[in-house]
């Protein structure tokens, strides 16, 4: 009997705190309030001295790399990435980015970008693997929903995305 009791008490224990196990999961990565207050900053950045703030955004310094969230920017002109944390996109077109559906949320990332606005930008991308140490190369794992802001800094676009 006593043997039944400890099964069931340690069951409902499991139950009962699952949802909070399953909840705090996307905290591992950042959430949407702290990915939109990490693009102000990063525009506030790019605005005060460009080349140290792209600096900072490619090292993750200064708080600009926080567990899955980092801003990334690229040239309006030319669509080339100049900052992000995946380094193997530095120099390539944002345009020419596709999700692993299909889904081609490079140009939707390129054509958000308006000075003054912010808007947001869902697809599917890998997810950064746990250690996201600011100064070391990060790997990416497989792939979840992910929605990004995006706004333009002078003759940036650049954005910070958060996975859901």
């Amino acid at each position: 009997m006593v043997r039944i009791f400890v099964i069931a008490a340690a069951s409902a224990s499991v139950l009962m705190f699952s949802p909070t196990v399953f909840a705090q999961e996307p905290a591992q990565y950042g959430n949407a309030d702290q990915a939109k207050a990490m693009l102000a900053k990063a525009v506030s950045a790019v605005k005060a001295d460009k080349t140290k703030a792209l600096d900072m955004f490619n090292k993750g310094e200064g708080g600009f790399l926080d567990r899955g969230l980092y801003p990334f920017c690229w040239n309006v002109s030319d669509g080339k990435h100049v900052a992000t944390r995946a380094k193997q996109l530095l120099g390539q077109d944002v345009r020419i980015l596709r999700d692993p559906t299909g889904k081609a949320f490079g140009l939707e990332l390129y054509a958000a970008a308006k000075e003054g606005q912010t808007t947001e930008v869902s697809y599917m991308f890998p997810r950064p693997v746990a250690d996201t140490t600011p100064g070391q190369n990060v790997s990416f794992a497989t792939p979840g929903q992910k929605v990004t802001f995006v706004t333009r800094a002078g003759d940036l676009g650049c954005g910070v995305g958060y996975f859901k």
